[in-house]
């Protein structure tokens, strides 16, 4: 017997001591020190993460979700200019994260840099607030032609692009993190980091569901300045709960192994130097100075395993097309439609997108709770469906929701057409916006398979210290997507528009062809879907190929 009182294998032949076995392999404490399974990770850390996870998304829906109304509203910016600046914008919030991700597993740790990253989301929400309030040039023009106040201009927008700065290094991390707090060597840690993955993405849509819709309804009713300004408040608390929780965290035992971005481009640079596969860069097994080369087989499977993800991220980049349409041109849609609820009430063209999350709080019990155990009983895997399958599934919902977008869109421009409403651009079609319930509703079915999937499969099948990184990957195809979205978006823009005509995508929707729009994204969605389908197939997941 030990010092300490811990019993060691050799006072007890073959009997493994339970208190040996009660400490979690390759996790420390906030102080370096071996922790017990009792007393830290699982579910008892991540509710403190979730908390300041729940809280960015709120912030960060809060302000993208009405952002082409501020656009085309306050700041006077056209319809299709505000889809492009949106679309720009969060195609670059969500390529942050790689840079986010890679500063973390690279130098700072996951745990500093969300410290860090919440800080800088208070400050730029306040900013963000304090931006509205800088007095308009455009309350003085008279002769109806749309402006933009420049300094309120400048200053928006710098707030806004260090609100995607603080999301990029706070979203990977703080999901990543939470999946640190589990286990994979201990079965039910294993089966709870699966369902890990389905209720984050629940709590990440329940939240914004309730903020979207009061937030939305005060920007758009009381004031831009405090629809802005309750998303810092709650960032700051989000923050304090965050570190409260710092002594339950389960950290990663730091090696004195090279760093692995270091191990794995040498592994490129080596192969590249001599023009070699990577197999061909392996040590010399035998010790001889023949052929010398200076990469061990650890690092090479440690490269092959990020190329192995290549294909399948690009077959992905279609389905965040389709995901940066419900932010934009169906909330320009509901603007349109008929939005009252009784004789007062009007509900805000924004909140269609709390129907989006509320069909996720709807389908994820659901999903976790029926549909899994119905498969696992049937596959006998853990999760129910592998995780490409799950993708897979997921982009075909989606490319159903782009046929039927087009369809109640076309329904859309008959009811305008029939009643002369065509030439006026603020006029309300007689159609309620329950319309465009189908398409959110089957956007949102799609992402609860195919951004959970993504989210399971990048963190996975990526090495231990990449984690945040495979997890910004699944960001950067969403991110991708929208700047994808805002290339077609200017292509078509200017291919079916010009000479005082009106493209696809017209100020007024009602002259325009969004349907058509929505059918050539569904051409392009099922076009990558055949390509996700050859890539699946051929790929070979981490564990069954030995790593």
């Amino acid at each position: 017997m030990n010092m300490d009182g811990t019993s060691t294998s050799s006072d007890c032949p073959g009997i493994e001591s339970p208190l040996l076995n009660n400490f979690v392999g390759g996790a420390v404490d906030y102080k370096g020190r071996p922790v017990l399974r009792s007393k830290s990770g699982s579910w008892r850390s991540a509710y403190f993460i979730c908390g300041v996870g729940l809280a960015e998304r709120f912030a960060y829906n809060g302000v993208s979700s009405n952002l082409i109304t501020y656009l085309t509203g306050p700041l006077g910016q056209s319809t299709a200019k505000a889809a492009e600046i949106v679309n720009a914008w969060s195609g670059t919030a969500l390529l942050l994260p790689l840079v986010g991700a890679f500063i973390a597993d690279a130098f700072l740790g996951r745990y500093l840099t969300i410290i860090i990253a919440s800080l800088l989301y208070v400050l730029a929400l306040a900013l963000l607030a304090f931006s509205t309030l800088i007095p308009s040039d455009c309350t003085s023009a008279t002769d109806g032609s749309s402006c933009s106040p420049q300094l309120q201009f400048i200053i928006f927008f710098i707030s806004l692009y260090l609100v995607a700065f603080a999301q990029g290094g706070q979203k990977p991390c703080v999901e990543a993190f939470g999946a640190d707090q589990y286990d994979v060597d201990d079965p039910e840690e294993l089966k709870s980091k699966s369902s890990f993955f389905n209720w984050w993405f629940f709590g990440l849509c329940s939240g914004p569901t309730i903020g979207i819709f009061v937030l939305s309804y005060v920007q758009d009713n009381i004031s831009w300045g405090l629809g802005f300004g309750i998303p810092c408040v709650i960032m700051g608390f989000a923050l304090v709960i965050f570190l409260f929780g710092t002594m339950t965290y389960r950290f990663g035992e730091k090696t004195q192994e090279k760093n692995l971005f270091r191990r794995i481009s040498h592994v490129f640079v080596t192969a590249a130097r001599n023009w070699r596969f990577l197999n061909k860069v392996l040590v010399s097994p035998d010790g001889s100075n023949e052929d010398v080369t200076v990469c061990s087989a650890d690092e090479v499977e440690e490269a092959k395993a990020v190329l192995r993800l290549i294909p399948i991220w690009v077959s992905c980049l279609a389905y965040g097309i389709v995901f940066s349409q419900t932010s934009t041109l169906f909330t320009k849609q509901g603007a349109t439609m008929d939005r009252s609820m009784g004789s007062t009430f009007e509900i805000p063209p924004a909140t269609q997108q709390s129907f989006i999350n509320l069909s996720v709080i709807i389908l994820i019990p659901i999903y976790d709770m029926v549909i899994v155990p119905l498969t696992r009983a049937i596959t006998n895997i853990p999760s129910g469906i592998t995780m490409l399958q799950r993708i897979g599934t997921g982009l075909f919902i989606s490319i159903v929701s782009m046929v039927v977008a087009a369809i109640v869109e076309t329904k859309r421009l008959n009811i305008a057409r029939k009643y002369g409403l065509l030439d006026d651009p603020n006029a309300m079609i007689p159609m309620k916006i329950w319309w465009l319930l189908p398409q959110c509703l089957l956007a949102r079915a799609g992402g609860v398979f195919t951004i959970i999937g993504m989210q399971e499969f990048f963190y996975d099948q990526m090495p231990r210290d990449l984690k945040s990184i495979g997890l910004a990957l699944y960001l950067s195809v969403l991110g991708i997507g929208s700047f994808l979205s805002s290339f077609i978006i200017s292509i078509i823009d200017k291919t079916t528009g010009g000479n005082d005509q009106d493209g696809w995508i017209s100020d007024n929707l009602n002259q325009g062809h969004v349907d058509y729009f929505y059918y050539l994204v569904a051409g392009i969605s099922a076009g990558a879907f055949v390509i996700f389908i050859y890539a699946a197939k051929s790929y070979v997941y981490k564990g069954e190929s030995g790593m």
